[in-house]
């Protein structure tokens, strides 16, 4: 029996094909629709809205975007124990963790709301506010934090359509939303209700799909059951142990990413958060756009470390370093050498200060997402806490950094406060502790994973330069360049790079993702 039982569980554990196929595919659409949906709705906003307006908008954005880290990890947390106890077949351990996890996410959500208050309140102290943006200010932060307290509560259902691997289903309900929200924003800005009717709307929209997700995880767990009397005192120190370094890996990212936004309007205006917000908005677009990949590495790096497969570990660390520049420069490196035409183009002549800004943080995007499956391989393979406090001190120093340069440079020093301690972070500490953590020497890592996917940018550059004058003036004329620079760089390092033996290793496990959509989606185990 205990062998059967642990033959099920070690079956359901390997997610078929298929479903990885439909997660990873789903999650692109989504990401592409709000690509789209971005490009389309925030030059309308600023049109309708004005600069000073949506820079204030996007203060109180940056605001909110602090109130995630009151989860203390346990939404990652969550999915890792709800895999877990599903791979076992154990509802009632199931439904005791989720219980737990509910009745903790709907206090922490109460508290970002009571914290919002108080911003709220503060908010013509803490930035260079007129009394009347600080009035509108207060009004914004406190519809906008209705759809993050939400959230928050939300989160068990989040934890239960990813522990089931049915990333899919959210994915089209987030595309969808993500739709409707920006034809909301469109409809009332026209109609003439400017950025309170904008927030109230679009908030309206967002917490009914809260409800659908909802309804999501009761499709995909028939058995889910949030009952107080199922809350465990033992399911909440079961799972602190795992969310703590979590917490705070995802505190230093957040500070990493919203802390710039926050310095700005205290030093600035909000004008100038207009500004940064354009190049940031374009930086995060290629951030999301090439950091899928490691997501997918990290179950197999637990894997094999468990196993001592060192090898394994080796390779995965060789080819997933390779890949992820590979991933990144062609989109980043377009995206430098196309900065200044792209943000004419989409947003006019007013946001010339943008393009720094693009330019810098692209940067860090590059060296981030280059080192990213060190970070991976480090955090799978047990040496987690280099890893968070390695962020912990970056996100200081971005903060340290922003504040002495933003009065003497502006947003470039900005920017640049945010990409030094990163580029050190990643350059210095993370990539040779994971060549030591593999047993791999620094120069043979260099060689062999990063040489190789780099070399290619200079043809891309190449290829800029000679064309770059007949692009035209329109968005879409500097979109399709920048396309066209990628596939050059595509081109180059798939056919030129790219040995024969791995590029048909490559070709081959893209047939098999596409013929891996038959594959069944993961349910609970048979028995269960």
């Amino acid at each position: 029996m205990i062998a059967a039982a642990h033959s099920r569980r070690r079956s359901s554990d390997v997610p078929e094909l298929g479903v990885v196929a439909r997660n990873v595919s789903t999650r692109y659409v989504a990401i592409a629709v709000e690509m789209v949906v971005g490009l389309i709705v925030l030059p309308f906003n600023v049109a309708h809205l004005g600069m000073a307006a949506y820079g204030l908008w996007m203060l109180t954005a940056s605001l909110t975007a602090y109130f995630s880290v009151l989860d203390l990890g346990y939404s990652g947390a969550t999915v890792k124990f709800v895999a877990q106890y599903r791979a076992k077949g154990d509802v009632g351990a199931l439904n005791e963790i989720l219980s737990t996890m509910f009745s903790l996410f709907t206090a922490f959500g109460i508290l970002a709301y009571a914290v919002a208050v108080v911003l709220a309140l503060l908010l013509g102290r803490l930035f260079h506010l007129t009394p009347e943006q600080a009035h509108l200010g207060r009004i914004v932060l406190l519809v906008a934090s209705v759809n993050v307290a939400l959230g928050m509560i939300f989160a068990v259902f989040g934890g239960v359509i990813n522990g089931f691997q049915r990333y899919d289903l959210n994915n089209i309900v987030g595309a969808a939303s993500s739709l409707v929200v920006a034809m909301v924003n469109v409809s009332v800005l026209l109609a003439g209700y400017g950025l309170i009717g904008v927030i109230v709307a679009t908030t309206t929209v967002r917490v009914v799909t809260y409800f659908v997700y909802g309804a999501n995880a009761y499709r995909v767990f028939p058995l889910l059951r949030l009952d107080w009397r199922l809350v465990k005192r033992r399911r909440l120190s079961e799972m602190t142990t795992f969310s703590i370094h979590i917490a705070l890996i995802d505190w230093a990212n957040k500070l990493n990413y919203s802390a710039d936004a926050l310095v700005i309007g205290v030093f600035l205006n909000t004008s100038a958060v207009a500004v940064w917000a354009v190049g940031q908005r374009l930086a995060e677009v290629a951030q999301r756009l090439t950091n899928q990949l490691n997501e997918v590495l990290f179950p197999s790096i637990v894997d094999h470390d468990t196993s001592n497969r060192l090898d394994r570990l080796r390779s995965i660390f060789l080819l997933g370093t390779r890949l992820s520049i590979a991933t990144v420069l062609p989109v980043g490196g377009a995206l430098i050498l196309m900065a200044g035409p792209l943000v004419h183009a989409w947003v006019g002549p007013r946001f010339e200060g943008s393009v720094i800004v693009v330019r810098l943080l692209t940067l860090t995007v590059i060296v981030r997402v280059a080192c990213s499956t060190s970070s991976t391989l480090l955090k799978g393979a047990g040496w987690h806490r280099l890893v968070s406090r390695t962020s912990v001190a970056s996100s200081l120093a971005n903060v340290a950094l922003s504040v002495l340069l933003v009065g003497r440079i502006g947003l470039a020093g900005v920017a640049v406060g945010t990409l030094a301690p990163v580029s050190a972070a990643a350059l210095i500490v993370l990539f040779p502790a994971g060549c030591r953590r593999v047993g791999v020497p620094l120069r043979h890592a260099i060689a062999e994973a990063v040489w190789p996917a780099v070399w290619p940018l200079a043809i891309m550059a190449v290829f800029v330069a000679l064309t770059r004058t007949e692009v035209g003036d329109s968005l879409v004329a500097v979109v399709c360049e920048m396309a066209a620079a990628a596939c050059v760089y595509g081109i180059t390092f798939l056919f030129v790079s790219v040995r024969a033996r791995e590029r048909q290793f490559l070709f081959t496990q893209v047939r098999n993702l596409m013929a891996g959509w038959r594959a069944p989606v993961a349910s609970m185990p048979e028995g269960a």
